[in-house]
């Protein structure tokens, strides 16, 4: 039997390169879901094929979309959508005297689903008052507390977060959300400040009110680019330890 492909024309907007235009018409296939995350692009010289160009250009168009790190080229495998990243752990940012590398245990203190404050629905690309969920999230070494997380999502994105249990829920939350719900995070964009620990704050972390603290706030992206997590992530100031190598 033979297999015909469909043809996808290529509209390149005027001082657009054509192989720009390409990547961008990948891109958009890649975001709607016609090839998830973790999937192979069909052949090039297929993709060329439908979309009408040079199998050079289609080349070029690849080389951005893997720039970016939308895609990825295995060696004698092909091109893929990227799987995402499964968490880049807030760890890296502190040393604590464990004597493992274990996991971080979860445990969720609570759950909401209330109107997003203003500055919360600024991060994540909302109108002020939309639905959210708040998540807020204890994480354990040896069963000691070492991190407390305020977790912002989306509810249109993250309603089967709503019901079940949440003792029940990963210790890790993107690979769990990516099941649950469908997005993947593609990208994450942290930033580190210093402040002190709320009397609130302190309790779940079994530290006295006002202890100094790192505060990491991540805004965290999916492949089509819209912030789907606002987080900030308090650990205790004296366990801080980020190293950078400049070369």
């Amino acid at each position: 039997m033979q297999t015909t492909s469909t043809i996808v024309p290529l509209h390149t907007a005027p001082g657009v390169s054509r192989y720009a235009s390409l990547a961008a018409a990948l891109r958009a296939r890649v975001v709607s879901g016609e090839w998830p995350p973790g999937t192979a692009l069909p052949a090039e010289s297929l993709l060329a094929s439908e979309h009408q160009v040079a199998l050079g250009t289609m080349r070029r168009a690849l080389e951005l979309l893997v720039a970016e790190g939308l895609v990825e080229r295995l060696q004698g495998r092909g091109t893929f959508v990227r799987q995402g990243i499964a968490g880049a752990s807030m760890l890296r940012f502190f040393r604590f005297d464990t004597g493992s590398n274990e996991i971080p245990r979860s445990r969720f203190v609570s759950r909401q689903r209330m109107a997003a404050p203003a500055g919360v629905a600024r991060r994540l690309g909302l109108a002020t008052g939309e639905a959210v969920l708040r998540l807020l999230r204890v994480r354990l070494l040896a069963d000691r507390p070492c991190l407390l997380e305020e977790i912002w999502l989306p509810l249109d994105l993250f309603a089967p977060l709503v019901e079940g249990n949440t003792s029940e829920w990963d210790d890790l939350l993107y690979p769990m959300i990516a099941r649950r719900c469908g997005v993947h995070v593609h990208r994450a964009v942290d930033e580190i400040g210093f402040g002190v620990l709320t009397a609130a704050q302190a309790t779940h972390l079994e530290l006295a009110a006002g202890h100094p603290c790192v505060q990491v706030q991540r805004a965290a992206h999916d492949l089509g680019g819209r912030c789907v997590e606002w987080r900030t992530t308090r650990g205790d100031a004296n366990a801080f330890h980020y190293t950078v190598t400049i070369t």
